[in-house]
């Protein structure tokens, strides 16, 4: 019997689509600006999943280069057919509609290939592509028709499909609407199926927060018409005390057992009122049951951790970086340096900071709502630290260089600093996440951030703390998550090990 731990993959891992393929499941998730982007994780079992691979690890799959908060991968999906994986996705603000494909999920993927609308003078305008094949073997790209660019960005105009020459990449007809859902905002993440001879369409509805949840429809063919189920949403968290809210944007799958199965995404709220979202948007399961009227049923979504983790790591000279790492609108690689100092990753500062768009920072996801993380650097010849990223405008670091270490917090345009001299050399940084204290009343934050450093044969110092719900993905309106990294803003800064526990206690 399969165990269904949610989250089933921990941390910024949104909007996941799931695909079979002999009996060994392959699921890809949304990175929006960072690289490499898209991972898939592979699992037999549906209980343990392994990091395999990134669809995007060159330049140029993606355009996020350039693309702001929150632009570039929105949103995969993936499926095989013929011995070939194809994934479809949106580079938002970027190349556009994308299909990727490759015949181990591992990679390499293809460089990309702009779907493009039938008079193939640019991308198909949508986002959340779907890909389906009927019987016929006629290829439709179904998409929310959510306007990106000009003088109607952010319009919505409803779920809509396309057939599409996969050779040329080229739609064959005018997008056709399909369905707009129950009257939720923000009908999205269309997802067709072909069930035993009737064609359902899966949509997300309510906007990806409180309201977010799942809704299906069905016809006798692909292309409609569709008839609206009689009990949508099929799944939702909104107006309920569940843990874990936000539910929706789902894909479903027939799991190891037989029956069948919801990935979708979901966040882990904390405070009194259960307001702040710590790591964002992570991906959940549940199961699906098929009624006597042909109609699918979600059950809601249950909280079931996996046990507390360990994770140390050096930087030996004959070991590359694992596929965790990431980096902001660039490649780890353009930043970790493994060769200047055998043993190290030294970072060079080219005199960007975290406030900037492309800073010299190179991160994992934050995985656990209780979570520690000490880095052993050092800075003799730099300024640099340890920090926790959402975006540009929010981030809390602790920094050392230039004779002292120092705590900031930047938080959407509000600066705070703690300083403590320090006379250089290697030293330990600690930044580590924590429930709030007990107090009388309900806790009003989902948890703190706590600063400190030691210096070599010294003990430890304990330098700022910083309320957490900053840095949660309400305050930053962020569709990603916690990542927490290394970073250089002057000179060369080096990293000797890296040590990240937590649990979800």
């Amino acid at each position: 019997m399969t165990t269904l731990y949610n989250p089933l993959i921990n941390g910024f891992h949104p909007d996941p689509s799931v695909v079979a393929v002999d009996g060994v499941y392959y699921l890809a998730t949304s990175t929006f600006e960072y690289l490499p982007g898209i991972p898939i994780h592979r699992s037999t079992d549906f209980e343990t999943w392994e990091l395999i691979g990134h669809v995007a690890t060159r330049p140029g799959q993606l355009a996020v280069e350039d693309v702001p908060t929150a632009g570039g991968a929105w949103a995969p999906t993936i499926r095989h057919r013929d011995g070939v994986f194809h994934l479809v996705i949106t580079d938002a603000m970027g190349r556009g509609m994308l299909h990727f494909t490759a015949t181990d999920a591992a990679g390499p993927w293809s460089d990309g290939d702009l779907i493009l609308k039938a008079d193939g003078s640019e991308s198909v305008d949508g986002i959340d592509p779907d890909i389906a094949w009927d019987s016929d073997g006629n290829v439709y790209i179904t998409f929310s028709g959510l306007i990106l660019g000009g003088e109607n960005v952010g319009q919505h105009l409803g779920i809509q499909q396309v057939k599409v020459d996969l050779e040329r990449h080229l739609a064959l007809e005018e997008p056709r609407s399909l369905w707009s859902g129950t009257g939720g905002q923000f009908p999205e993440a269309p997802h067709l199926y072909d069930v035993d001879g009737r064609w359902y369409l899966m949509i997300a509805e309510g906007g990806t927060e409180r309201g977010h949840g799942i809704s299906i429809a069905r016809g006798d063919s692909p292309e409609g018409p569709f008839e609206t189920a009689p009990h949508n949403p099929l799944v939702s968290a909104r107006s309920t005390i569940r843990p874990i809210q936000n539910t929706g944007h789902g894909d479903l799958v027939i799991g190891p057992d037989g029956d069948w199965l919801c990935v979708l995404l979901g966040v882990r709220p904390r405070s009194m009122t259960r307001a702040f979202s710590a790591l964002g948007r992570e991906t959940f399961v549940t199961p699906v049951r098929w009624e006597d009227d042909g109609w699918p049923a979600i059950d809601p979504v249950l909280l079931n951790p996996r046990p507390g983790t360990r994770v140390e790591l050096d930087f030996a000279p004959d070991r590359a970086l694992d596929g965790e790492w990431i980096a902001v609108r660039s490649l780890p690689a353009d930043h970790a340096d493994l060769s200047a100092r055998p043993g190290w990753l030294t970072l060079h500062a080219d005199g960007s900071t975290l406030d900037d768009a492309h800073p010299v920072f190179v991160g994992r996801r934050q995985e656990h709502l209780t979570n520690a993380v000490t880095v052993t650097v050092d800075a003799s010849a730099g300024v640099g630290g340890l920090a926790v990223r959402y975006d540009e405008r929010f981030h809390v670091e602790i920094e050392a260089g230039g004779g002292e270490v120092v705590g900031r917090a930047v938080l959407g345009g509000l600066l705070q600093e703690w300083r403590a001299p320090f006379g250089g050399g290697v030293l330990d940084l600690h930044l580590e996440s924590q429930a709030p204290e007990p107090t009388r009343g309900f806790p009003r934050t989902s948890d703190v951030f706590h600063l400190g450093f030691t210096a070599a044969g010294g003990e430890r110092v304990e330098l700022a703390e910083v309320d957490g719900r900053f840095l949660s993905s309400e305050t930053t309106e962020s569709f990603t998550g916690r990542v927490i990294g290394v970073y250089a803003v002057e000179g060369d800064v080096a990293v000797l090990r890296w040590v990240a526990e937590g649990d979800d206690v």
